[in-house]
């Protein structure tokens, strides 16, 4: 049997020698470029996960190196995404709870069985598999995910403090409890940080406007502390880059957690390979969907190890890196080199953010999720798929979310199978 030839071992050495100082030089703007996206991004993506604030930078820095350098695109960037975040909240905050210690371990034990699920999946070339996983699925999860998300959200920007409940019903039914006791100052951060990003959103489209609202959000309240110093803030952490993280090899929490990892894993790799396959069409660039699926998974597997939790393909990141013209995967590289240097040096800065603005960014973030357009055009194309797309959203909504999925991917293939049985037959005279 032939061994494995080096450039199959380290696929990088194919592109990384061709590089000139132009190029390199092009990816390292392009690179600061997409941290700035990345470092407002990253922390939000933490907090709606329930991690600490920099377990969020963590996530962008070692699996998207990984990424990088063993992927075959040339454009994609991985990292924290809002979708994979609130799966991940769904499936270990009834185990422990939200920014312990021993919620931030099952998170990572979680991503590194995704992560072998991903890396098996590659070696074993069954990377057409998540092509089974139709698109329907994945946008009526999204739009669920948002939904989600928002409910989540709420209470931040009301200044409330209540407990997580097992469903967005629950949640939403415990909001409207409580909503006498709402917090007028932290409400008015919260509605003008939302209305500062559409603004800046529909005048100003190319500008990092999540890190504007917060960095206004947080002047606000140096600024103004006799209305807002009650405010709550995003808690500090010492800077540091992505520490080691030891995981626990418990069988029972193995199992408990496997339906969940194959659940996420499984989803991740359908953002992943839609967003690069979007962008290498655009770009001329053939794919190697069995070499893209492995580098997700080994970003997973490593990137657990240094206290990432599960990261997948970022659309906002990867269109970001291709219309500002980045020659190579050195683009992504530079962007977690720069999110390190961040890490180590500005995470201080993290903690003048205020929990309100970040809520409206998030709520921000979760509008965008929704693929308004794809959603028409799905009804338009066939109404059997928009009826997938509305089972796995209601699911999303009344479900586990990790049973979510399942029940989308198992209606998908149902009407794959429907469709292929009868075959449409021309009779030619």
């Amino acid at each position: 049997m032939a061994l494995p030839s080096r450039h199959s071992l380290f696929p990088f050495l194919t592109w990384l020698p061709r590089q000139t100082r132009t190029s390199v030089g092009r990816d390292l703007i392009v690179g600061l470029s997409g941290a700035i996206l990345a470092l407002p991004q990253s922390i939000a993506y933490a907090l709606i996960a329930g991690l600490p604030p920099e377990y969020g930078l963590y996530a962008a820095i070692i699996p998207v190196l990984i990424a990088c350098l063993w992927g075959s695109s040339w454009h994609l960037i991985c990292g924290p995404t809002a979708a994979i975040s609130i799966v991940l909240y769904a499936s270990v905050s009834p185990l422990a709870v939200p920014t312990s210690q021993d919620y931030v371990t099952l998170i990572l034990l979680l991503t590194f069985l995704a992560g072998v699920f991903q890396w098996l999946l590659g070696l074993l070339r069954f990377g057409a598999l998540v092509n089974f996983v139709s698109h329907s699925v994945v946008l009526g999860f999204t739009l669920g995910a948002a939904v989600v998300i928002a409910i989540g959200q709420l209470p931040n920007l009301l200044g409330l403090d209540l407990p997580n409940q097992a469903t967005a019903l629950d949640s939403l039914i415990l909001l409207c409890k409580h909503l006498g006791e709402v917090d007028k100052p932290s409400l008015a951060l919260g509605l003008a940080t939302v209305i500062v990003g559409v603004l800046l959103k529909l005048w100003l489209p190319r500008w990092p406007t999540l890190l504007i609202t917060l960095v206004l959000g947080g002047l606000l309240v140096w600024l103004w502390p006799s209305k807002l110093g009650h405010v709550q803030l995003v808690s500090a952490f010492t800077g540091k880059l992505p520490p080691f993280s030891p995981l626990p090899l418990d069988l029972d929490l193995i199992l408990r957690l496997l339906p969940s990892a194959v659940a996420v894993g499984m989803l991740g790799l359908v953002t992943s390979l839609s967003i690069a396959r979007s962008i290498s069409a655009r770009s001329q660039q053939i794919l190697d969907a069995n070499q893209e699926v492995r580098a997700q998974g080994l970003s997973n597997i490593v990137g657990a190890f240094f206290s990432g939790s599960l990261s997948a393909g970022s659309f906002t990141r990867s269109g970001l890196s291709y219309e500002a013209g980045a020659c190579s995967p050195l683009a992504g590289i530079f962007s977690a080199l720069w999110v390190a240097l961040f890490a180590i040096f500005g995470a201080q800065l993290i903690a003048h953010i205020p929990i309100p603005a970040m809520a409206g960014s998030i709520l921000l973030i979760a509008w965008g999720l929704v693929d308004h357009r794809g959603i028409r055009a799905l009804l338009r194309v066939s109404r059997a798929e928009f009826m997938v797309m509305v089972l796995t959203c209601l699911a999303t909504l009344l479900l586990e979310l990790q049973t979510a999925i399942y029940a989308g991917v198992l209606a998908s293939l149902f009407v794959y199978l429907k469709r292929t049985s009868q075959p449409r037959v021309q009779h030619w005279r």
